[in-house]
C-alpha cells in the first residue's frame, strides 16, 4: 500500500498545513510537555507563531495564509532543535505567558507554569481585599512571573521580588522594565528573607524549590534543562519551604497571608506541618499543591 511521505518546508502552503506538519512531527517524537504547553498542538503553534511572528489572537484567520518556503523553513528548524535539544519551546522562542501576560525567558528561569497565576489574576480574592493590599513579596521571583502579575492586579501595591540568582534578577529585572513596572516592583538580592530588614507584607507568595535530589534524577530532560537550583531543594525538597514558613510571621503584617506552591513534596509538607492549619486551594485551570496560612495562623 502506497505511503503518504511527510512534506518538505518548501511544500507546507498555508500556517494551518505548517502547523499541522509541526504537530505531527512532535507527537512522533515522544517529547515531555508541561512549560507552558501541555501537547504536541500547544507546541507546535507557539514554535510556528514564533517563527512566522504571528500573534496567537489572530486564530483561526490566520491558518490560511500563505507561508513562504524561507518561513516554513524557519518554523520546522525550532521544531527540530526541540526534538533533538529536549528543551521546553520557550526557551527556543524566549517568550511565554502568564496570567495573560507576555514573560521574556530563558535558560536561567524556570518557565512560568504556576497555578498561582490565577491568584495572581483574581489579586488574591477572596483570601485578601485587594484594594487593601499595599505590598507583596515574591521569593524566588526567577523571570519575575509572579511579581508582575501581581502587580498588574494589585494598581496600588508596591512589590518586592527577591531572587538569590543573578542570572534570574537580570531577567526579572528586563520583564519589569518591559511592562513599565519600575515605579512599583522592585527587583532584589535576597535569599529568602535575608536581605530584607524588618519590612513586612501583606502577601508572601513564593514558588520555591520543592523537588528531592532522588525525584530530581527521574524528571524528562525538558525539566532537567531548566536550573537545578529553581527544582531542587535538600531535606527530601523542604529546605527553602521550611525557611519561608519559619519566617513568615515575622514579615507578614496582622492580616497578611503566605501562599506556597509544594507541588509532589505536599505529603511530605502536609507531615511536617502537621501542627499548622494548612489551607489547600483549588484551581479551575492546572494542578499544583498550593498552600495558604494566615498571619494569624501562626504561633505567637
Amino acid at each position: 500500500m502506497a505511503t503518504r511521505a511527510r512534506p518538505a518546508a518548501r511544500n507546507f502552503r498555508t500556517v494551518g498545513e505548517l502547523l499541522d506538519g509541526a504537530e505531527a512531527r512532535l507527537a512522533r517524537a515522544r517529547l515531555h510537555f508541561g512549560h507552558g504547553t501541555g501537547n504536541a498542538r500547544d507546541d507546535a503553534a507557539a514554535l510556528v507563531f514564533h517563527a512566522l511572528g504571528l500573534a496567537h489572537e489572530s486564530v483561526p484567520a490566520s491558518y490560511r495564509l500563505p507561508v513562504a518556503p524561507a518561513a516554513a523553513a524557519r518554523a520546522m528548524a525550532l521544531v527540530g532543535r526541540r526534538i533533538r535539544e529536549r528543551v521546553p519551546s520557550a526557551y527556543l522562542t524566549g517568550v511565554t505567558w502568564f496570567a495573560g501576560h507576555e514573560i521574556r525567558v530563558g535558560p536561567g528561569v524556570l518557565v512560568p507554569r504556576s497555578p498561582i497565576a490565577e491568584l495572581c489574576a483574581a489579586g488574591f480574592a477572596p483570601w485578601v481585599d485587594p484594594a487593601r493590599v499595599g505590598r507583596v513579596l515574591d521569593i524566588g521571583t526567577g523571570s519575575g512571573c509572579i511579581a508582575i502579575a501581581a502587580a498588574h492586579a494589585l494598581p496600588r501595591a508596591r512589590v518586592d521580588a527577591t531572587d538569590v540568582s543573578p542570572r534570574a534578577l537580570a531577567i526579572a529585572r528586563d520583564n519589569v522594565r518591559r511592562h513599565r513596572l519600575g515605579r512599583r516592583v522592585r527587583v532584589l538580592r535576597a535569599d529568602v528573607y535575608d536581605g530584607l530588614g524588618n519590612r513586612r507584607y501583606d502577601i508572601v507568595v513564593s514558588n520555591p524549590p520543592y523537588v528531592s535530589g532522588a525525584e530530581m534524577r527521574r524528571l524528562p530532560r525538558e525539566h532537567r534543562a531548566e536550573p537545578a537550583s529553581s527544582l531542587c531543594a535538600a531535606k527530601r525538597g523542604l529546605a527553602i519551604v521550611e525557611r519561608i514558613v519559619a519566617g513568615a510571621r515575622r514579615h507578614l503584617t496582622a492580616s497578611g497571608i503566605l501562599v506556597v506552591e509544594v507541588g509532589n513534596a505536599a505529603p511530605r509538607v502536609r507531615k511536617r506541618f502537621r501542627d499548622l492549619p494548612l489551607t489547600w486551594l483549588e484551581f479551575e485551570h492546572g494542578h499544583a499543591e498550593v498552600f495558604l496560612l494566615r498571619a494569624a495562623d501562626f504561633p505567637d
